[in-house]
């Protein structure tokens, strides 16, 4: 019985420590998160701008650009999966994360592709197998396009960049109104966050998403003119007609944010593709269902890149 005793005053003793000192809670809560993955964080400082990043494991290079309003601790679950095969590196764009801010910055999707470019030659990464998840798929496939020769695969989790995609009811609402769940004023719109981007909310302790609020509010001014950025950059199909580069396109069925219907314009722009809808996932696949989005991704690698119908 004082086994039992002890457990939960243990578990009292923790409650509290999340609730009361939830910046330092959700530091080591994220710290332990990164450990179990194999991952260590490190600074990369660039001409303007510093870009924090996750870094692990062993082999190719598979580089990692999280989303709107998110961070490179998006694919830090997942990342536990991949890092046995892969070097998997995940950056913080500036704007977000604990990337540097600044207003003046342009943060459109082209500009940050090549910042993504410049943090692979710091890196010295001439080549990397290259994934990204909503704004981050976009950057991804701009960067593609821009540099084929630098990417060696995509890998696209619900990816913004195609008309398709943005005609989802949200981002109407948004262009109408200036409504989006992304973007938060106050503390209390975490919640709403959670509820669009997500079909199955993932287990998250108070001190993480009081945290991740607080930050997301500070940065409301900023992340409004970031969202103005993106909805305004020239879509992918105004750009290219079809790219070469291998991609597996992924895409959560409940997705609110994005339509589903950009997995096949995706495709249509990425022939050399496979399209991977997710039944019951929503808009981040990678933090709903991390073992499962992992595997499909090894089990793709694993295949030679078979495209669709191969």
């Amino acid at each position: 019985m004082s086994i039992f005793y002890t457990l939960i005053a243990v578990l009292f003793c923790l409650f509290l420590f999340d609730r009361l000192l939830p910046a330092t809670a959700a530091r080591w809560g994220l710290g332990l998160e990164r450990w179990r993955s194999g991952l260590q964080c490190k600074t990369a400082t660039l001409p303007g701008f510093s870009m924090p990043y996750l870094e692990g494991g062993n082999g190719e290079p598979l580089l990692l650009i999280h989303g709107f309003g998110g961070d490179k601790d998006n694919f830090t679950r997942m990342a536990r999966f991949l890092t046995p095969h892969y070097r998997v590196i995940c950056p913080d764009l500036p704007g977000f994360g604990e990337a540097s801010r600044d207003p003046q910055l342009n943060h459109s999707m082209q500009e940050q592709a090549a910042r993504v470019g410049a943090f692979m030659d710091l890196l010295g990464l001439q080549r990397v197998h290259l994934g990204g998840n909503s704004m981050g798929g976009f950057i991804a496939a701009q960067l593609a396009a821009m540099n084929p020769e630098r990417v060696a695969s995509l890998w696209l989790l619900d990816a913004a960049g195609t008309a398709a995609a943005h005609g989802s009811d949200i981002l109407a609402q948004y262009q109408a109104t200036g409504d989006m769940p992304l973007l938060l004023q106050s503390e209390s719109g975490f919640a709403r966050l959670m509820q669009t981007t997500t079909h199955k909310a993932p287990f998250l302790p108070y001190s993480v998403k009081i945290t991740l609020a607080r930050r997301a509010v500070a940065d409301f001014a900023l992340h409004r003119r970031i969202m103005q950025e993106l909805t305004g950059s020239p879509l992918l199909e105004l750009q290219f007609a079809t790219l070469d580069t291998p991609a597996l396109i992924v895409w959560g069925t409940e997705d609110r944010i994005l339509s589903p219907a950009g997995a096949q314009a995706l495709h249509t722009l990425l022939p050399n593709s496979k399209v991977q809808m997710m039944p019951a996932i929503g808009h981040l696949p990678m933090l709903e269902a991390p073992r499962r989005t992992a595997q499909d991704y090894l089990d793709y690698r694993r295949s030679g890149f078979q495209k669709e119908g191969a």
